[in-house]
């Protein structure tokens, strides 16, 4: 099967067909850096990450653009988000923004997130923006208001609403934004405002000193560095209304040609109130963890796998429980590599246990079409833990596994769950600094003592060693061709 892509636009899944072959230009919304990142951006970014790997593992060349709003992101209130955080720090509002930008790529480092291509900031494409703007204007759907203020005319494009579903006599004025009385239509969107003498942030233009609404930003970057039609625009699903909306309308009203072909939404992460029910996590309703805090507790493989349990679109409840059945999941497979890559110390050359293969292949097909089906990440999981399962039984049975099989066992893992889904790091050596080899070197010197200590039947010595790693957090598993652990 082909792969399929859910296309929002259309509310159903359709194969992907590249606008040109072999490539893929692909755009996705990224964070207002005004505060850390938490584990709500974690869920987008990471489950776009597992789309551009799997994009690349399958032979596709993807030019991938993520953007940063620095400037622009309108609070109800009217209020720059970039702007109120300044004046609670008193900095100034770039150094706000770069302190966070720098935050948040640290952030999707630690969790293995590949960074985008391009990585464009609003600030830094003003003149772009203006450049759509009088595009817009001219072609009459915009407007410069009594105040001095640039709108986009909703009802000069019939199609606004088409990818929310959304009719213009049902939407409500001002979503996003305050109602302002200098508007034609209520629910007209701002292009350009202009600024008040006390905001810092500020741009000459056209129509006066001000700065850009919100939406003309990834309007006018994506077509700088996509062209006016691009294969996927990727975001969150809180944003379909308005600013992707938004997006649509602008861009195909200035282009006059088809903005996005496929649209990819993420479902939202969700975390239990008072009451138990699931609510939104987001920084307005305070209940949020930072990335760093959830990294600080777990491993950022767990905290992926954990994202990568539930399908990309629909929500997902952010609890300890989740997070342990994470953990213990990824135990699961990661036992599994470290025992491969221990065989691989003492396997036999040539290919005995070849009809293993015929698993191994099994398995990389049913992850292939798990993940072929609009990137259906549960289901390549599943497909690694079927072959976990298979790789326990083989490897700890009496039968003769050659090099040859082994070398294909630890190839697919780091395939599949490695290049793929970002879950199976390299060697031990990866696992994340000189201070973490150190720990696996000293961890594996008492492994060396306890199994002398066994075979001279000095037991208690044995089980002494094994409680005080234990109680160090770390387990061990006795298997018949020696001894793996693991830290909990």
């Amino acid at each position: 099967m082909a792969l399929q892509i859910y296309n929002v636009l259309h509310r159903e899944k359709e194969p992907f067909v590249p606008l040109h072959e072999g490539r893929v230009n692909m755009y996705v919304c990224g964070p207002t850096v005004y505060d850390h990142a938490h584990v709500g951006h974690a869920k987008t970014y990471v489950a776009f990450d597992v789309v551009v790997r799997y994009l690349r593992y399958s032979g596709y060349d993807v030019l991938y653009v993520q953007n940063l709003t620095d400037v622009g992101h309108i609070l109800d209130s009217g209020e720059d988000r970039i702007l109120k955080k300044a004046r609670q720090t008193q900095s100034l509002p770039m150094q706000i923004a770069e302190t966070y930008a720098r935050s948040y790529f640290a952030d999707m480092d630690a969790l293995g997130v590949v960074r985008p291509d391009i990585s464009p900031r609003a600030s830094g494409h003003i003149p772009e923006q203006i450049e759509m703007i009088e595009t817009l204007l001219a072609k009459g759907h915009a407007y410069i208001s009594d105040d001095g203020n640039v709108y986009f005319d909703v009802r000069s494009w019939p199609e606004y609403g088409k990818l929310s579903n959304r009719r213009v006599e049902e939407q409500e004025a001002g979503s996003r934004e305050s109602v302002r009385e200098d508007k034609r239509n209520p629910e007209d969107f701002a292009l350009w405002k202009l600024a008040e003498p006390e905001h810092i942030l500020r741009w000459d233009s056209p129509w006066g000193v001000g700065y850009p609404g919100w939406h003309i930003e990834c309007s006018a970057m994506s077509r700088k560095y996509l062209g006016d039609t691009f294969d996927i625009h990727g975001g969150g699903v809180d944003n379909i209304f308005p600013h992707n909306e938004c997006e649509v309308a602008q861009s195909e009203a200035a282009n006059e040609a088809t903005f996005a072909r496929y649209w990819m939404l993420v479902g939202s992460l969700t975390v239990p109130d008072e009451f138990g029910v699931p609510v939104k996590m987001s920084k307005s309703l305070g209940n949020f963890y930072t990335i760093k805090d959830a990294l600080k507790l777990h491993r950022p493989e767990v905290l992926r796998l954990f994202i990568l349990s539930g399908h990309y679109r629909n929500p997902i409840v952010f609890s300890e429980d989740a997070l342990d059945a994470a953990r213990k999941g990824w135990d699961r497979i990661y036992g599994a590599v470290r025992l491969v890559r221990t065989k691989l110390q003492s396997a036999p050359e040539g290919d005995a246990g070849g009809a293993f293969r015929d698993v191994v292949d099994k398995a990389k097909q049913q992850f292939i079409a798990a993940m072929d089906d609009d990137f259906n990440a549960p289901g390549g999981l599943a497909a690694l833990y079927d072959l976990t399962r298979e790789v326990n039984t083989l490897l700890n049975s009496s039968e003769t596994v050659g090099r040859g099989v082994v070398e294909a066992i630890d190839q697919t893992y780091r395939e599949l769950g490695g290049t793929v889904l970002g879950i199976v790091p390299e060697e031990e050596a990866a696992m994340a600094s000189t201070s973490a080899e150190r720990e696996a070197g000293l961890i594996q010197l008492l492994l060396d003592l306890r199994a002398d200590a066994r075979a001279q039947k000095d037991f208690a010595r044995a089980d002494q060693i094994r409680q005080q790693l234990t109680g160090l957090g770390v387990t061990l598993e006795d298997r018949p061709d020696g001894t793996i652990w693991r830290v909990d």
